[in-house]
């Protein structure tokens, strides 16, 4: 399936919620503050994050997304920060580059965070903090520099109330935080489909039908 791009103008269907989210990241974009989303599954978490990328002075470097909720637990670590040659049983010869050096220089997109194992929460802040990627199994570190959003359908402060997820985390990752509408609770739907259409097939003009409403004709 194609994967769907947007700029942060066209996000603006006429919805006011989500107008209101375009134009509080506007006022952050390029000023190193991490952005959280926070969403409902399906509500477009990642490909406002990705518009955020497409707006910025990064957009010519990489998008890197990772979901902390797929990657087996027992891989997220050396997804993320990357490995060393012989650092684990199955370990490439050469090592793997993790996905937070990939995103070097561009924006790294960590969705569903508020499921990443506790054990690297403390990992990836003291990454944030210190702005160096050491990878597992390693002793050397690499400078670290990414305009950095997380996304999450959770309630971290519910997590952390349970001690879920990391106070420290959570501040560092909450430079502003938006909320996505769920599209039962949006006002543009009509726009909204009609956009996707735009966006599958640039090459055609397709434009959705008016529901119309079929059944027999009551008689007394």
């Amino acid at each position: 399936a194609r994967k769907l791009t947007y700029q942060l103008d066209e996000l603006d269907a006429g919805d006011a919620q989500v107008r209101l989210v375009a134009q509080k990241i506007r006022q952050v974009i390029d000023k190193d503050i991490s952005i959280l989303i926070v969403g409902e599954t399906g509500t477009g978490k990642e490909l406002l994050a990705n518009a955020i990328h497409q707006f910025s002075r990064r957009r010519d470097r990489p998008f890197i997304a990772i979901n902390c909720a797929s990657i087996p637990e027992q891989l997220i670590e050396s997804e993320l920060f990357g490995y060393e040659e012989g650092a684990f049983t199955g370990a490439k010869r050469k090592g793997g580059v993790g996905k937070l050096l990939q995103a070097n220089g561009g924006t790294l997109f960590l969705d569903e965070i508020g499921d990443m194992p506790p054990s690297l929460q403390a990992r990836l802040l003291r990454v944030l903090q210190e702005r160096k990627v050491v990878p597992l199994g390693g002793n050397r570190s690499t400078d670290f520099d990414v305009n950095l959003i997380c996304a999450t359908h959770c309630n971290l402060r519910e997590l952390m109330d349970k001690k879920g997820f990391r106070d420290d985390l959570y501040y560092r990752i909450n430079g502003m935080s938006v909320t996505l509408p769920p599209l039962r609770a949006r006002t543009d739907l009509a726009a909204l489909c009609q956009n996707i259409l735009r966006v599958l097939s640039p090459q055609r003009s397709l434009s959705r039908s008016e529901e119309r409403r079929v059944g027999k004709e009551c008689r007394s």
